[in-house]
């Protein structure tokens, strides 16, 4: 679904990405696991369009994207929930929602997925009325996932949905990512939460100064001495 091939990004003239490659098949969850500053968010942003190589090349379904306006990206299917959440926070709850619809081929649709969201996500069917910037942490992340899912992806690009949110509300969280996997979403999932993360992911790859230093299955990963060392704790 997803084939990243030796991207290389810059800002300005301080490189964030060597040569990094990875893939995602249709509906399965890839972890990507490193520390901050390791270049996670900036890989997220270059598959996006937000950011554009200066080297390398991302295809998404066949297709290479890595020169493409960030909106044409999400007509295409992929979208991005972002770290930090990036609500209207003056704008209501229905009103976010319906702001993730914007594309042309899914706004006739905006009406049936909005249902399909509030089955997913109930509370913000009982808060539709009320301002973004008034919901509880749980529920922004909730708005910001619902509203990424309003444009009916293929692929969601998921960055640090657990920040600081209560365990009980991260387990939901969680529930809800392997969900639309089982939907037959594929999911690209960037969690400081590496020992749940690993858990529901299939695969992972370790992104360390810019680079992949290491990949495999998630279970494998969950007994590599690096992860367990230096993300663990163990």
């Amino acid at each position: 679904m997803l084939e990243v091939s030796n991207l290389n990004t810059f800002y300005g003239k301080i490189q964030a990405l060597w040569d990094v490659s990875f893939k995602i098949e249709a509906a399965e969850i890839v972890a990507l696991v490193g520390a901050n500053g390791a270049g996670k968010t900036t890989l997220l942003k270059t598959i996006s369009g937000l950011l554009h190589p200066a080297s390398g090349k991302v295809e998404f379904l066949g297709t290479r994207i890595d020169g493409l306006k960030s909106h044409i990206v999400v007509e295409m299917g992929l979208s991005h929930i972002p770290e930090g959440r990036k609500l209207f926070p003056d704008m209501t709850v229905r009103e976010n929602l319906e702001m993730g619809a914007y594309t042309k081929h899914v706004w006739n649709q905006k009406q049936e997925t909005l249902e399909e969201i509030y089955q997913l996500f109930p509370i913000l069917k009982t808060r539709q009325r009320q301002l973004a910037g008034t919901l509880s942490g749980g529920e922004q992340q909730m708005l910001a996932m619902g509203r990424g899912l309003m444009s009916r992806p293929k692929l969601c690009v998921i960055d640090e949905p657990s920040s600081g949110l209560a365990p009980l509300v991260v387990d939901e969280l969680f529930g809800i990512i392997t969900g639309l996997r089982d939907k037959g979403i594929a999911i690209l999932l960037i969690e400081q939460n590496v020992q749940q993360t690993l858990e529901i992911a299939d695969r992972a790859y370790v992104l360390e100064n810019g680079s992949i230093i290491l990949e495999g299955e998630s279970r494998q990963l969950l007994e590599e001495e690096l992860i367990r060392k230096a993300y663990l704790g163990i």
